[in-house]
């Protein structure tokens, strides 16, 4: 008996993968980026400082966000196998992404309070 050649794999194909990971991010910077806006409306017409400075927070976190996506659709485009996003970055956005939602848990309270 002969043994057998081994097949030639073909290489696995990504599929969609790309473009729905390039949409979660875009869809996470807007999320954060419409709680900016509402703190900022919140704190301007309540007069509150700290509710302003967290939306310039959030503000800067909608535009981390942007860019580690930017960034990700670029390590997407370039190989056919991307490693993973370096962990501080993952890290860092986990963060800004909680503190978006405390911040619309909050404008929502300081919404529905007298």
């Amino acid at each position: 008996m002969t043994a057998a050649a081994p097949a030639s794999v073909p290489p696995p194909d990504p599929g969609l993968q790309p473009q729905r990971t390039t949409l979660a991010w875009n869809r996470t910077a807007l999320a954060v980026l419409v709680n900016a806006l509402l703190m900022l409306r919140l704190g301007e017409q309540s007069g509150q400082p700290a509710t302003i400075a967290l939306g310039i927070v959030l503000l800067a976190a909608a535009a981390a966000v942007t860019a580690g996506g930017w960034w990700r659709r670029k390590a997407l485009e370039r190989s056919a196998a991307p490693e993973a996003p370096p962990a501080w970055l993952l890290a860092s956005l986990v963060a800004m992404v909680w503190l978006a939602c405390v911040a619309g848990a909050a404008s929502i309270l300081a919404a529905v309070s007298p």
